[in-house]
């Protein structure tokens, strides 16, 4: 499978299918999902109890046995019943063009494979008719962005809709948060902070029989091809509240970081914690900080300060002389997110988040791009300028030597 050729002005599925741009009024509205992991799992279980009528036709992977793993888990699972799935084995897909063959049988297909393969997905989506929910982030490099942000202007001609997985935006308590933060509750905005300080994540271990690329695919997270990093893959979540906050992305940003507890080569070539300094329109810096490392603090969160108090949206908080709290019952936005979707489908209003989406993906990418290289990068740059494209320029199983790990002052800027 070629993976980037034709990426923006290409049709990758062929016409002629019998999707349908949107469903009116509760009009059953097929689903399917590509990726099969325990994210993709949780997204088409919730769209599927998101909103009556919505059943799930088709599921596709990389890997059969991942593929497998998924149904008899849906299959299941008391979340669902026998009218919402509606899987056949027949409908059941594996291998490199999964995503395609998924298309063809839904209304709205869930994008949750790896960040890697994510612009190359949604285009082939969106060129077929079919309306997308796409996990966070949607790239992994400038190449990949500027891709999801055309995408998402077709999407709007066809009248289709793209909704991301950074589900804090449908939430209510932050809604209200940044709406109070926009009517100037908290002043003008001074400063901001983001965190995401975790522990590590899972790896799948080795196989003698699986290639470089099955290996790299199966422990995606990982390499920075397929991931984007843990600062692009996790942090994103953090990073698009505060481009929400500030009503626009970064003007620059200078970062740095390094590999101290990821020292064995099954870390592939992503780093374990990273520290960046963005500078927002007016000259307003944020500062962001992500770790990933066992046995250390934990701490998620993101807040803007303002000359009048400082604004919690994750919290549903301000603090300071307006002082106020989100004290009504939240809705588990996870969830949220698909209704959402789902009901602007049947109301022809279809949302578009795609241009939001990629934007908060490549704030991230900014980062890691200035800690990757030890220099300071500007957004404009980057977003017109930058040609760095990290993604393998075929797909297929056999060799694919792991991108050499960053060294800052020897990493080229691209």
């Amino acid at each position: 499978m070629t993976a980037r050729k034709n990426l923006v002005s290409s049709g990758a599925v062929a016409a002629g299918l019998s999707n349908v741009a949107h469903a009116a009024g509760t009009d059953t509205i097929r689903i399917g999902l590509v990726g099969t992991g325990g994210r993709g799992t949780r997204d088409v279980a919730n769209c599927a109890i998101s909103a009556p009528g919505v059943v799930i036709r088709a599921l596709g992977d990389l890997f059969k046995d991942r593929v497998d793993a998924c149904y008899n888990r849906l299959k299941k699972t008391k979340q669902l019943t026998a009218d919402q799935f509606q899987v056949t084995p027949e409908r059941c897909f594996a291998g490199w063009d999964n995503h395609k063959k998924v298309i063809e049988c839904v209304d709205l297909v869930l994008l949750c494979q790896p960040p890697g393969f994510r612009p190359i997905h949604m285009r082939d989506a969106i060129e077929a008719g079919v309306h997308v929910f796409a996990e966070k982030p949607v790239a992994v490099d400038p190449v990949g962005v500027r891709s999801v942000i055309e995408t998402a202007r077709l999407a709007g001609e066809k009248k289709l809709a793209i909704v991301a997985g950074t589900q804090i935006r449908h939430s209510a308590k932050a809604i209200e948060t940044i709406k109070r933060v926009h009517d100037g509750r908290i002043g003008q905005l001074r400063t901001g902070a983001c965190y995401c300080l975790t522990g590590e994540l899972w790896h799948r271990g080795s196989d003698p029989k699986w290639s470089e690329m099955e290996y790299q695919c199966r422990n995606w997270y990982y390499f920075t091809w397929l991931s984007g990093d843990h600062i692009v893959e996790q942090h994103v979540h953090q990073h698009d509240i505060m481009n929400w906050a500030f009503q626009s992305p970064p003007v620059k940003c200078i970062a740095t970081g390094g590999r101290q507890t990821r020292t064995d080569p099954k870390w592939g070539n992503i780093w374990d914690h990273f520290a960046v300094e963005y500078e927002y329109p007016g000259g307003v810096r944020v500062m962001s900080l992500c770790r990933q490392a066992n046995n250390t603090g934990h701490r998620v969160d993101a807040w803007v300060v303002g000359s009048k108090g400082t604004a919690f949206p994750s919290r549903g908080a301000i603090t300071g002389p307006a002082a106020w709290t989100y004290e009504k019952q939240v809705k588990d936005p996870s969830v949220q997110e698909h209704a959402d979707l789902i009901a602007s489908i049947r109301a022809a209003r279809p949302l578009n988040e795609g241009k939001r989406v990629a934007e908060s993906s490549m704030t991230a990418i900014l980062g890691r791009m200035s800690a990757y290289t030890g220099r300071e990068i500007k957004w404009d740059w980057a977003m017109k300028a930058s040609k760095l494209d990290i993604v393998p320029k075929e797909f297929k199983f056999g060799p694919n030597p792991v991108q050499p790990l960053a060294v800052p002052g020897k990493t080229k800027l691209i």
